[in-house]
């Protein structure tokens, strides 16, 4: 039976070697929200064993659960010269990984850290994990003399309290013996499938009690002006500059006083909201005297993690730095995570120039933001990126620094950065003011994606608003290159910038504001008088550098449109049928300004252009019919009118006879019946009341011609022929300018070879 040892504030030796060092959580005086209740965080050390040639490793390996892990060695001046890898297995899956290749970090001597202090890999989160596998293979592949001693892989388990483990075991414990006495044979074999040598040392046989990871109480990390920088130097959190290596002028002894920013300060989640154990940095900060310049780091790693967890990997950073590398506190000032929550990193006050440990050769003269995540094949998010923008805004901000432009930093070493450039120790040399790591120093950080998106964040941090466009002006029409409202205008816009980096909008008419909205709207109204005006919006940002659309025109319109011609119908050729009967309408309109619209509410709908004044439309005999039309323009005025007319359809047999006339029946004339006469000046006469009138007949290739008389006037000859037959065709027409009586006469002309003329009645509009 295991004999679980419960533990206290310390560390205590794993039965095979290993140790495992932890420190509760504690309230921390820091900034913005309070702490929140955690198991204690633990880290777990695990000696690797010599292999194959040119390897050292750890076979898998059962452990107390740990999320982030890294691999050290002795001597923090010490290069790693060969790859560590890494495999674990998923606490929720039960799967292992694939291997992981580690980042080396800085190779550094640190005269402060002690004897104590580790060179060490990139710490890697890998989320909630009950087994690791290591190995480090040397460069060359065939010994492994070159490599470092007391090669051990740390185990970080930052003290994360899900439903899944309140349930489970308490956390302060360990069990008695080796983590992995009940591994099973399966669990145990070396790496990438290859057996280890017969009778070399097992896990437990070589794990050792040297590499402690228990708080050295040294102070941070420094540079050392001796140190140079290695060609594949990772993208770590590095150490700082001491006092004797930085050329530029040292922290004041006592805590400074925070200038005020030029703009506001964004939220952050202080070192207590992210359950920061303050006594795994027991030695008081050290400052700089200003921020010259920000540089943007990432933390590598996975970028599968939910923000949910973001607390838990700073935690497990700042266990990293301080128990296993042994520095004197986290290496970033501040800390992003993809949701863009900020994180107070190295303490001593957000809002003070607190000396970092991030960019080797440059800690004196700047802050150093990390973006929790690898950046090499995947760019930031844009809320992580909009984050970066405020906070390297307002950190400069406190110094009246342009986040666009550039400054001269003192080297604080001679090396060369990852673009190989060569820097030598108290030299000044111009960068950006937010720069990527690898500009300072030779290392992949930020990523191949993330330093891409570097400018993104200078523009966005410096101002003005980035890509301002007026979208639309709505509450108003536009004609040409002429907007018209009847008064009041929305203007809505968009931009690039985010909106919490945007103080105000304006909406300027003529110039001047007229309306004011918040930095994050996309839209605000305004109300012009009557005339010609401009608008525009104007765009303020944080810092107060402002940016403005191009204006439009827009002329304030409150006259409706008229129709210079009221709706009329008039009867026209075509078809007729006893519901339908052909018919023109016709209107005109104008506006005092621009004209945009006709449109036909009733007794059917259409929409015509501005320069339309007919349309032809059918309308149904026997009712009276409303034909409503509305002309509207472009500021939205209307005027509708609404006349009412009705077709009637007047049968052969209700006119005025001469001559002779046939009677024929066919279900294709009007009524079933029509007159036909072959008799020349045989005639038919209507008299009616009304402003439009149709003779409706019957046609086809023998059919004659007709004279037509208005009012006892002959106004027209008919030809009815054709060459297809064809009934109730209206084929002659006379409209009126008013309503009137009128008499219609239609006279048979009696045309050689084909005299016959068939009539089918007259219809007229009363």
């Amino acid at each position: 039976m295991k004999r679980r040892v419960w533990l206290t504030l310390g560390a205590v030796v794993l039965g095979g070697g290993g140790v495992v060092s932890y420190a509760v959580a504690s309230p921390s005086a820091g900034h913005g929200a309070g702490g929140q209740a955690k198991r204690p965080v633990r880290v777990y050390d695990l000696a690797l064993t010599g292999g194959a040639s040119g390897e050292r490793k750890l076979p898998r390996t059962d452990t107390r659960q740990f999320s982030l892990l890294g691999v050290s060695w002795t001597g923090a001046a010490k290069r790693l010269h060969g790859t560590a890898q890494v495999r674990t297995r998923s606490v929720g899956t039960g799967e292992w990984t694939a291997w992981h290749d580690l980042e080396a970090a800085d190779p550094l001597e640190d005269p402060e850290a002690g004897a104590g202090a580790r060179g060490a890999s990139e710490p890697l989160w890998v989320g909630p994990s009950d087994g690791v596998q290591v190995q480090v293979v040397h460069q060359d592949g065939s010994t492994s003399s070159g490599l470092p001693k007391g090669l051990q892989v740390n185990l970080v388990d930052p003290g994360v309290v899900t439903d899944a483990e309140a349930k489970a075991e308490p956390a302060a414990f360990v069990v008695e013996g080796s983590p992995s006495d009940s591994a099973s044979p399966a669990d145990s074999q070396s790496p990438a499938g290859s057996e280890s040598p017969a009778g070399s040392p097992s896990a437990t046989e070589s794990a050792t009690a040297s590499g402690s990871a228990a708080p050295s109480g040294s102070a941070s990390a420094s540079e050392s002006p001796s140190a140079t920088a290695s060609d594949s130097a990772s993208a770590s959190a590095s150490a700082s500059s001491s006092a004797s290596a930085s050329a530029s002028a040292s922290a004041s002894a006592g805590t400074p006083t925070a200038p005020p920013s030029t703009v506001p300060e964004p939220p952050i989640v202080s070192r207590a909201g992210w359950g920061a154990d303050e006594s795994l940095s027991p030695d008081p900060s050290d400052y700089n005297t200003d921020v010259k310049a920000v540089f943007v780091h990432h933390t590598d790693g996975t970028n599968d993690y939910t923000c949910a967890q973001s607390p838990a990997i700073v935690r497990g950073i700042y266990a990293y730095h301080t128990q296993t590398e042994h520095w004197n506190d986290i290496g970033y000032n501040f800390l992003v995570d993809k949701c863009g929550t900020i994180f107070e990193g190295r303490k001593g006050g957000v809002d003070l120039p607190v000396l970092g440990a991030h960019t080797y050769g440059w800690n004196r003269e700047s802050a150093g933001i990390a973006v929790l995540g690898d950046y090499t094949t995947a760019g930031a998010t844009d809320a992580a990126l909009e984050s970066i923008a405020r906070l390297a805004a307002w950190k400069l901000g406190q110094y009246g620094a342009d986040p666009a432009g550039t400054v001269k930093l003192t080297a604080g070493a001679t090396q060369t950065n990852y673009f190989g450039t060569a820097y030598t120790s108290g030299t000044a040399y111009t960068f950006n003011r937010i720069s990527g790591h690898r500009d300072g120093y030779n290392t992949q950080c930020p990523g191949n994606s993330l330093y891409p998106q570097l400018p993104t964040v200078r523009a966005w941090a410096a101002g003005p608003v980035q890509g301002l466009k007026l979208t639309s002006l709505s509450g108003a029409g536009l004609s040409g290159s002429t907007y018209y409202t009847k008064g009041t205008v929305t203007a809505k816009w968009s931009t690039t910038t985010p909106g919490s980096l945007i103080s105000k909008f304006q909406v300027l008419v003529d110039g001047k504001p007229a309306a004011t909205a918040a930095g994050t709207a996309t839209s605000a109204s305004a109300t012009l008088t009557a005339g010609s005006h401009t608008v525009a919006v104007r765009a303020v940002h944080q810092s107060g550098r402002t940016v403005t659309t191009a204006a439009l025109t827009v002329v304030t319109d409150t006259t409706a449109p008229t129709f210079t011609t009221a709706p009329k119908l008039s009867l026209r050729t075509g078809t007729v049928s006893a519901t339908a009967v052909p018919v023109t309408l016709g209107w005109k309109a104008a506006d005092n300004a621009a004209l945009k619209s006709v449109s036909l509410l009733s007794p059917t709908t259409a929409a015509f252009g501005p320069t339309t004044t007919g349309s032809s439309r059918t309308a149904k005999p026997g009712s009276a019919s409303t034909w409503s039309m509305k002309a509207a323009d472009y500021a939205g005025n209307t005027r509708t009118s609404s006349p009412s007319f009705t077709p009637v359809i007047l049968q052969e047999t209700s006119a005025v006879r001469s001559g002779t006339w046939t009677a024929r029946s066919s279900t294709s004339y009007l009524g079933g019946k029509s007159y036909s006469s072959a008799s020349k000046n045989a005639s038919l006469s209507w008299t009616f009341t009304g402003r439009s009138a149709s003779w409706v007949v019957s046609r086809a290739a023998t059919s004659g011609q007709a004279y037509v008389y208005v009012d006892g006037a002959k106004v027209a000859t008919v030809d009815l022929k054709s060459a297809t037959t064809s009934y109730r065709q209206a084929i002659w027409t006379k409209t009126w300018s008013s309503g009137a009586k009128h008499t219609v006469k239609i006279v048979v002309v009696g045309t050689s070879g084909r005299p016959t003329v068939t009539t089918d009645g007259l219809v007229y509009l009363k």
